[in-house]
């Protein structure tokens, strides 16, 4: 651990996090963490925890951390897209070259049905876009 901490520690949760402020100026030279705030990342509501009134320094410190987070989820669901053409690709070659006539059977239909909902999707998507700029 190195020997400068940050002031704040944010345990991510499923919809945002819990804010800890670190304190390590005590008697017993220990790290503690005292919870001061719940964020949540979709609405970017902010909770102050218990009796905890947030300091501007604390405000800043959630704020930052909370714009940081939305980038890097943003960041990752887009990865995470790309990941999947690099899943359908591997599978088109699985299925062309060592797919058992019973694994295809096995995954045809709900292969064929998602691809069908996303090209649907995405065709329906890619129209409203291009009606948009033709009517700007």
């Amino acid at each position: 651990m190195s020997a400068e901490l940050p002031e704040y520690f944010f345990r991510v949760r499923e919809n945002g996090a819990m804010v800890f402020r670190i304190d390590t100026e005590n008697r017993q030279n220990r790290i503690e963490m005292d919870q001061i705030a719940v964020v949540n990342v979709k609405n970017g509501d902010v909770k102050a925890h218990g009796q905890t009134d947030l300091s501007d320094v604390d405000r800043a410190a959630i704020d930052d951390w909370l714009n940081k987070r939305r980038r890097q989820l943003a960041d990752r669901e887009v990865d995470d897209i790309l990941r999947t053409v690099d899943r359908l690709n591997l599978t088109a070659a699985w299925a062309q070259q060592k797919a058992s006539p019973e694994e295809l059977n096995a995954v045809s239909d709900a292969l064929l049905l998602a691809m069908h909902d996303l090209r649907s999707v995405l065709v329906r998507k890619k129209s409203d876009q291009l009606r948009k700029d033709a009517a700007e």
